[in-house]
């Protein structure tokens, strides 16, 4: 009996398989590392296959959104966690935002079953198919809209494993049709009736695990330790919580905890020292001015030669229109104070938390006053690295930012020289002490491994890490959260520059055009 026999007329059974399709795809990433549940994307291929020939584009569509919206519920609940900062407040939309964002997303994972349904493959085509259309949504998600690219499914691997090294190549989005094509493929052994044919998909997804395995051993066996002259960073992590940072009478404590971590001794002097995004609750415009304690006191806490990589936002423009950015200040300590050798404001913003979209509308009907947004920030120049003096040449990215692949390499094209490292400043304490800053780290991880460079990672309340380019955390270089202290680290070399910063999507859209000819060929096979 096949599946869609089995289902036939049983919705509940059909939403109820759609859900666990979601979920298992869900608890692949990490923290959860249940790479079984990959095979939730043959569930929702094989779901969607057994839809209903008389409605099989609404049917796909449903049980593709279903399964999405599970997978989304369980990937961004802690967004909740933001508006409990001000729950007086804001606490009661955190149901709403929550639901919200999952059934949004979920909606790419509908148009994508769709689709495929309507593409009606055949035979042993349909997992390559099933990738294709899955996988230009997911392109959609991350690019509509500003994008939202949060766990792309070639990130379910823990970055720095063996499978993930493959994103060097291919990238997130290319590692997202392998993970799709092998979770999907297992479908056609359940329900074809052939032992020879269940024998040869077999070894197929066996060649493709060990392909992904193998070769990603071979390029870590080639790992080298830091140089014995490489920088020494020293990322400073204060466990300050969002809440902390809306009371005044916190201001001085809070400045108190980053000077004394910066200044704590050290066996050799770091030359660079980095604090997370917004670490200084007020505008540097403000605590860096001339003749105040807060400056000061940064001064104080530094090292002749030092840099200092500050997050931070300023104010540009006038005091009638004041501009405000999410910026990096590189502060060197020098003989006559404080000097800035470096600026990046923010280009990608939050869509709802730094901006709001679609304002002309949105705005006039008080939607800006609800999410209480203010003026939110401005975008900054399309990203380049900085080259702060006496730093190797850095790309920063700021929160956000470093869920979107390609991003360092777009900042290379633009400043017309590729970066020595990666420098990602975040705000994670908005998300408390859920799993959502640890996906986070893996997604920010890939960066590194895309790029062939070297990432530091910095956040007030963890995860902060110093991250090699083959996207491993360094021996004894992570703090978690909720600790206070400091990772002091010799800066992991770069690579040479990888296929993926050479190449950019080109090999994705490879991938994407055996999708397309896989459906061509089935269409025609059906006359």
């Amino acid at each position: 009996m096949t599946l869609a026999e089995r289902v036939a007329g049983r919705r509940a059974l059909v939403a109820g398989l759609s859900l666990l399709a979601g979920l298992g795809a869900a608890l692949a990433f990490p923290p959860f590392g249940f790479l079984p549940g990959l095979l939730g994307y043959g569930l929702m291929m094989a779901l969607v296959d057994a839809s209903p020939a008389e409605t099989r584009l609404k049917s796909a569509f449903w049980r593709g959104w279903l399964a999405g919206s599970l997978y989304f519920l369980v990937a961004t609940w802690w967004v909740a966690e933001a508006f409990m900062v001000d729950a007086k407040n804001q606490g009661w939309m955190a149901p709403f935002a929550v639901a919200l964002l999952a059934a949004g997303l979920g909606l790419f994972w509908g148009g994508a079953a769709a689709l495929y349904r309507w593409l009606r493959p055949t035979a042993l085509w349909r997992p390559v198919v099933f990738a294709g259309a899955f996988c230009l949504f997911e392109w959609l998600r991350g690019h509509i809209f500003t994008g939202l690219p949060w766990d792309l499914a070639g990130e379910s691997w823990k970055a720095g494993s063996a499978p993930s090294q493959a994103a060097s190549v291919v990238g997130a989005y290319g590692l997202s049709w392998i993970t799709v094509l092998i979770g999907a493929a297992p479908a056609l052994i359940v329900e074809t009736e052939v032992r020879r044919t269940r024998i040869a998909l077999g070894l197929a997804i066996a060649a493709a695990l060990a392909g992904l395995y193998g070769l990603g051993a071979l390029r870590l066996s080639g790992a080298r330790p830091p140089a014995a002259n490489a920088p020494i960073v020293r990322v400073v992590q204060a466990d300050v919580d969002q809440e902390s940072k809306y009371d005044q009478a916190m201001f001085e404590s809070i400045v108190h905890r980053y000077v004394t971590l910066t200044a704590q001794p050290a066996a050799r002097t770091p030359d660079i020292v980095v604090w997370p995004e917004g670490a200084v609750p007020d505008a540097a415009n403000d605590y860096l001015t001339e003749g105040t304690w807060t400056r000061a006191a940064i001064v104080g806490a530094l090292k002749p030669g030092q840099t200092l990589l500050l997050g931070a936002y300023r104010v540009a423009g006038t005091t009638e229109t004041p501009i405000y950015y999410n910026t990096l200040l590189a502060l060197q300590a020098q003989p006559g104070g404080l000097a800035v050798t470096g600026v990046y404001d923010k280009f990608r913003l939050v869509p709802f938390g730094e901006y709001l979209p679609f304002a002309g509308i949105l705005g006039p009907i008080g939607f800006k006053d609800l999410v209480h947004i203010g003026d939110g920030f401005s975008a900054g120049p399309r990203p380049r690295p900085i080259r702060p003096l006496g730093v190797p040449a850095v790309q920063p990215l700021i929160c956000y930012e470093s869920l979107f692949p390609g991003f360092t390499r777009e900042g290379a094209a633009k400043g017309g020289g590729r970066a020595a490292w990666i420098a990602n400043v975040s705000n994670d304490a908005w998300f408390g002490r859920t799993y959502g800053p640890v996906q986070h780290l893996n997604l920010a991880s890939y960066r590194a491994i895309e790029e062939g460079l070297p990432l530091v990672r910095a956040t007030p309340t963890g995860v902060s890490a110093v991250i090699d380019a083959y996207g491993r955390v360094r021996p004894g270089a992570m703090l978690g959260q909720g600790v206070a202290g400091v990772i002091d680290a010799a800066l992991p070399p770069a690579l040479a520059s990888t296929l993926f910063y050479r190449v950019g999507d080109l090999m994705f859209w490879l991938l994407m055009g055996a999708s397309i000819a896989a459906a061509a060929k089935g269409r025609g096979a059906r006359g």
